[in-house]
């Protein structure tokens, strides 16, 4: 894995995954009226001594490096009220932002609405970069996907720790992930993770026992062929089951 002081792949809590493996660097907001006087590695607070820098360009002296992902990856969102038009499947589909460091990631994500705040109907996608969240995209058309159903309550939590061990590169068949959806019906909700090859038995196994493991949760969740979706629809049965 990429990002720096990660955990090695294991059965670790999802408090872990949140905490410990894809740290949120975005340093504290100072008050005007806050005591401490102690700084954040590399903030910069106005103030009497700001004619004395640390250093001949007015910064710190050290800077946080940014902390690259293994893979670069791209939100996408589904507006509710597109489809409401009757468009065609797919076209109201819109790339949000594309993020390749663990910084990029916390910066867009503590600035969207999270899925419990989303509209009914609503999809949100984090997908690898240059891979689109549709059946017809070449590294989708032999995938399928895993499916956990829950309340909308219970949605902000899982969708973050799903998208963790995902970037984060936490599953041992990782390279088998195209990506993840949070979808918001009425008061449920549904995360499905995207794989590329729905035939490999072991991979797509693997995926959904971790990904159960990471999100502690222990309902039954079913694996679906794109396929199978795409000639049956709502018919469509599970092919794996874990």
């Amino acid at each position: 894995m990429v990002v720096e002081d990660a955990v090695p792949k294991s059965s670790t809590s999802t408090l872990e995954i949140q905490s410990t493996k894809i740290p949120n660097p975005n340093p504290r907001v100072r008050g005007d009226d806050e005591d401490d006087d102690e700084l954040e590695e590399g903030e910069i607070v106005a103030g009497e001594d700001d004619s004395k820098p640390s250093n001949s360009k007015g910064l710190l002296l050290h800077q946080p490096q940014p902390h690259p992902l293994e893979h670069s990856w791209t939100f996408w969102f589904d507006n509710p009220s597109a489809k409401s038009k009757q468009v065609a499947w797919g076209s109201s589909i819109r790339p949000i932002y594309t993020f390749t460091t663990v910084e990029e990631f916390w910066s867009i994500y503590n600035n969207i609405r999270p899925p419990s705040n989303l509209a009914d109907k609503a999809d949100f996608h984090c997908f690898k970069f240059k891979i689109e969240p549709k059946w017809e995209d070449p590294v989708c058309a032999n995938g399928g996907k895993w499916t956990m159903s829950f309340l909308k309550v219970k949605a902000d939590t899982f969708w973050l720790y799903t998208l963790l061990a995902m970037i984060g590169e936490q599953f041992d068949h990782g390279d088998e992930i195209c990506g993840a959806v949070v979808s918001v019906r009425g008061k449920q909700a549904k995360i499905a993770i995207w794989t590329k090859n729905a035939t490999n038995e072991v991979a797509q196994l693997s995926i959904g026992k971790q990904w159960k493991e990471f999100l502690d949760y222990n309902e039954t969740i079913g694996f679906i062929f794109h396929d199978d979706a795409k000639k049956l629809d709502r018919a469509a049965k599970n092919r794996y089951s874990v």
